[in-house]
């Protein structure tokens, strides 16, 4: 009874259509951060590849060089946009998809 009654709300669910927007609006979100995280790793790559003197200079009179912040940098970026998402999804979509249920009775 209890599986009958599951299903049937995740049918009702999915079938709606704010359901599917919300759906389609965090696959773009997700996609696009995917996106700027790829630009930023494949720039990091063909500095390794093409321009290590660069990548190996060193910091004013230290021994790090500056490939070690940006490094870091891609770290804290990833970092930043996982926050990103996670602070949009609580913010909207947990609300949007609350209503939605909602609505359903569930």
């Amino acid at each position: 009874m209890k599986q009958e009654q599951d299903a049937a709300l995740v049918a009702a669910v999915a079938a709606d259509p704010r359901y599917r927007a919300l759906v389609a609006r965090r696959a773009r979100l997700g996609w696009w951060l995917s996106a700027v995280i790829f630009v930023a790793f494949v720039a990091y790559l063909l500095l390794i590849a093409f321009d290590k003197a660069l990548l190996g200079a060193p910091i004013g009179d230290g021994v790090t060089s500056i490939g070690i912040p940006i490094g870091l940098g891609l770290i804290l970026l990833a970092i930043a946009l996982t926050g990103l998402y996670v602070a949009h999804a609580n913010r909207h979509h947990d609300a949007q998809m609350a209503h939605i249920l909602k609505d359903h009775r569930a």
